[in-house]
């Protein structure tokens, strides 16, 4: 056992030393001025609680404890070791005597204040001052704190630091961040006559000094009326002198000097600290540092919605982007917007936004242009892409008259008209070709050797690259139309929505289909048919976070490919079988048409085989977009690399990463906030599918009654329906066991047979897809993710519900009709 470690031991670390001690240590180790001294370790701790710690732990009144610790002398071997380090000090040097808990001084938890200290012991008087503070690990303060950070007692020890007393003429805190306001350029200190004691304890009313740059800024001069000071028996509290009740302790040169301590004891750290420190003759010497806790930090508002009264909506794209998005990826989704979607930029309107960090798009312009240029067709279509609207829900509209809103339509939609005949005479040679130009340009990324080389590249290569998959994107998504919606509308009347939906699968078929891929690419690679390598080329760039580029990509994250292929089994199997239980089902299909509209067979055949080869086309071109994001995410994680920031680098928008490229550093000091704001939303549950008006999310977060479907800041929305109706999205009726999840991450959790229900999928939950007896999902439409998988796997499933996470529990028994699009809870 080593009961007794000097003051710089490496040993000296959390668990040995607690964290007081831990932390002098450090400090120490990096040649600040600590007083000298030694550590008493946990060790000696528990061998001195051995024989009574169960009495401890039972004791039902904390304040019986003090008498068990003062019924036990401590023991002569362990003593003596304790004297010896002190006589190492000199002779009859006063100390301090602070208690170290191995639960203190932690990023998260203070614990300051929670166990006792004593001041100017001498003499064999340490041995009692040292037991006091092991018995104060159970003072009714310390056992509270605990209690309320649920930090368990049976886990805690406590180590003693024993230091030379410095019989400081002045003393208080420093802090190398502003605790108010959390400004991290600032560093403020408090200041008193005298030893810390009454600073810390909060008995005077110091002076605060503010230093900027080295410099002073600010200096407040507090009415300091009393002060700790030594005695022969200890310390106490005396009158400070009338002429320096409000004199200033600290003159700028000290404060600076004092500031720049500070500093190096921040960079040691890396966070910002809590700095006790105290004076004598002019000499500063550090006596405790410690993390701060509870710092504020200056947030920024990313919120959209305060714009004015507009209906949002998470659906179609929010469910491709379901996360909280850092600001690079922001700017990304910016540019792809703006290419994708270049209706996006009708001059005057916000038709796409970010609420709370994620994505919505503005449904009051879409329905604000439906209704001035006179087409209810246009809002049938945006059903079924973005789901369907509550019945009642009145839709605000933007505030221009008919004719502004023509006047401003006509030239995009002209431009885009040009634009999409334009590049879809190119596409297939972009669709076969992208894959490979991908891979290329990430190794071109990684073998940047220069920050300026970098940013050419993205300027001269990257950002072209980019802009062509997104325009491609727009050009898949806008041809054939009403293709999409008619060719569906007519098969409904002429055969009814079961075989109308069978009729229109088979996608897969006639080529791969994006959105399945990844479904055929781990089933491939489980079997053996492909390697690792030629997965990740293929298919690595699709996942559940395709869109966030902070998060790595599946074909470079070997533990999500491992977790995937742990869940396989026989996922091959199955989904073979599902595919060719459906292809049976179109089949039949078929037959019936063919013999109930003869002359109708080969006009309708041609037609869906249309509709199917624009569903591939579009999730081809949405595939080689989410794969340009990888060459996307390549280009920032590099540029952090180059410049030495790291992950900072997801924290700055695009033009400020570029400014980083080319030497402003100055962007940087934007990423605290940044991260800081992140970090808020991230915390916060997928916010609602719908939002009308100005939402706060963290209000909203804090409500115990809060919607998922919909907020109105106009006031009180129709009730939660008490039945779950939504889009059928496939055919077929199945009873099962609800597996409500929350995250693809939750996939491990749904069992062979159950219904899968959750808020929405994306390509990323494809995998779990043939173990789902069925699927049901709150936000979707005909043209969600969800509904195209599970039409081609023949796998019912309802989605756009609205309400389904609310309303099913996980474990309820259900029944799901994916023709008519109800789910009925059974038991």
């Amino acid at each position: 056992m080593r009961a007794v470690l000097p003051l710089d031991d490496p040993a000296a670390d959390l668990a040995t030393a607690g964290g007081k001690g831990a932390s002098l240590a450090r400090l120490s180790r990096a040649g600040l001025p600590v007083p000298r001294g030694f550590h008493i370790t946990t060790d000696a701790y528990r061998a001195f609680v051995a024989g009574f710690r169960d009495e401890i732990l039972s004791a039902g009144d904390p304040d019986a404890i003090p008498a068990l610790f003062a019924a036990h002398d401590v023991p002569d071997e362990l003593a003596g070791q304790i004297l010896r380090a002190y006589a190492g000090l000199g002779d009859d040097v006063p100390v301090a005597v602070r208690s170290s808990a191995t639960a203190e001084d932690l990023p998260g938890m203070s614990f300051a204040g929670q166990q006792d200290s004593y001041l100017n012991v001498r003499g064999q008087d340490l041995l009692d001052a040292v037991r006091r503070c092991w018995a104060s690990l159970w003072n009714p303060r310390a056992i509270a704190y605990r209690d309320r950070h649920g930090v368990p007692h049976d886990d805690v020890a406590l180590a003693v630091v024993v230091q030379e007393l410095v019989d400081a003429d002045a003393a208080g805190v420093l802090f190398t961040a502003d605790p108010v306001t959390g400004d991290r350029e600032a560093t403020v200190i408090n200041a008193s006559w005298g030893l810390g004691e009454a600073v810390v304890g909060g008995q005077v009313t110091p002076d605060v000094i503010t230093v900027r740059g080295g410099r002073v800024a600010e200096a407040r001069t507090g009415d300091k009326k009393v002060m700790t000071v030594r005695t022969a028996t200890g310390t106490e509290e005396r009158p400070v002198p009338e002429p320096r009740r409000e004199a200033p302790v600290l003159d700028d040169a000290e404060a600076g000097t004092l500031a720049g301590l500070g500093a190096r004891i921040q960079a040691l750290y890396g966070v910002p600290m809590d700095v006790e420190w105290a004076r004598r003759d002019g000499a500063f010497a550090i006596v405790q540092a410690r993390p701060i806790t509870g710092l504020t930090t200056p947030l920024e508002e990313w919120n959209d919605s305060l714009k004015g009264d507009h209906l949002w909506t998470g659906g179609n794209l929010g469910e491709a982007i379901p996360d909280v998005m850092t600001p690079i990826t922001w700017s990304y989704v910016r540019l792809f917007i703006a290419e994708a979607m270049s209706a996006s930029t009708l001059p005057g309107f916000d038709l796409v936004g970010n609420i709370g960090g994620r994505f919505y798009m503005n449904l009051s312009v879409v329905h604000a242009v439906a209704a001035a240029i006179g087409v209810k067709s246009l809002l049938g279509a945006v059903e079924q892409v973005f789901g369907k609207l509550p019945p009642g829900l009145e839709v605000p509209l933007v505030g221009l008259s008919r004719w502004q809103i023509v006047k401003r339509v006509l030239p995009v939609a002209v431009g885009i008209r040009l634009r999409v005949r334009r590049n879809l005479r190119g596409m297939p040679a972009f669709l076969a070709a992208s894959p490979a130009r991908c891979e290329e340009l990430r190794g071109r990324v990684a073998a940047a050797a220069t920050a300026a080389e970098l940013a050419e590249l993205w300027e001269r290569e990257l950002r072209p690259h980019a802009v062509t998959a997104f325009q491609m994107l727009e050009a898949a998504g806008r041809q054939g139309g009403a293709t999409l919606v008619m060719t569906r509308h007519r098969l409904y009347k002429l055969v009814g929505e079961i075989d109308a939906e069978a009729m229109l699968t088979g996608v897969n078929a006639d080529g791969e289909l994006a959105s399945m891929g990844l479904l055929t690419g781990l089933s491939r690679l489980a079997a053996g048919e492909i390697g690792r390598d030629e997965f990740a080329r293929a298919y690595g760039h699709r996942g559940p976070h395709e869109f966030e580029v902070s998060i790595p990509r599946p074909g470079e994250d070997p533990a999500w490919i491992d977790a995937q292929l742990a869940g396989v089994g026989d996922l091959r199997a199955g989904t073979e079988q599902l595919l060719e239980r459906q292809r049976a089902a179109r089949d039949e299909a078929w037959a019936r048409f063919a013999r109930r509209h003869p002359r109708k067979e080969a006009a309708m055949r041609a037609r869906v085989r249309r509709w199917n080869a624009v569903v591939r086309d579009r999730e081809a071109a949405r595939s080689e977009s989410v794969r340009a994001f990888w060459v996307l995410r390549a280009f920032a994680v590099r540029a952090g690399e180059l410049t030495g920031a790291g992950d900072d680098a997801f924290f700055l928008h695009l033009d400020e990463l570029l400014r980083l490229l080319r030497g402003d550093r100055s962007v940087l000091e934007k990423v605290p906030a940044r991260r800081a704001t992140y970090e808020r939303y991230a915390a916060l549950p997928p916010y609602p599918v719908l939002i009308v008006g100005a939402f706060d999310p963290v209000r909203w977060a804090a409500d115990p009654a809060r919607r998922a479907d919909l907020y109105d800041a106009r006031g009180p929305a129709a009730p939660v329906s008490d039945t779950v109706t939504g889009f059928p999205g496939a055919p077929g009726v199945v009873e099962g066991v609800a597996r409500v999840l929350a995250g693809p991450e939750d996939g491990d959790r749904l069992k062979p047979g159950e219904i899968l229900v959750t808020t929405l999928t994306n390509v990323g939950w494809t995998p779990m897809f043939p173990r789902a007896a069925a699927v049901v999902t709150d936000m979707g439409a005909p043209l969600s993710h969800a509904s195209i998988v599970a039409r081609e796997l023949g796998i019912p499933a309802v989605v756009g519900t609205g309400n389904a996470t609310m309303r099913l529990r996980d474990g309820d028994r259900i029944r799901v009709d994916g023709e008519r699009g109800t789910v009925e809870l059974l038991e």
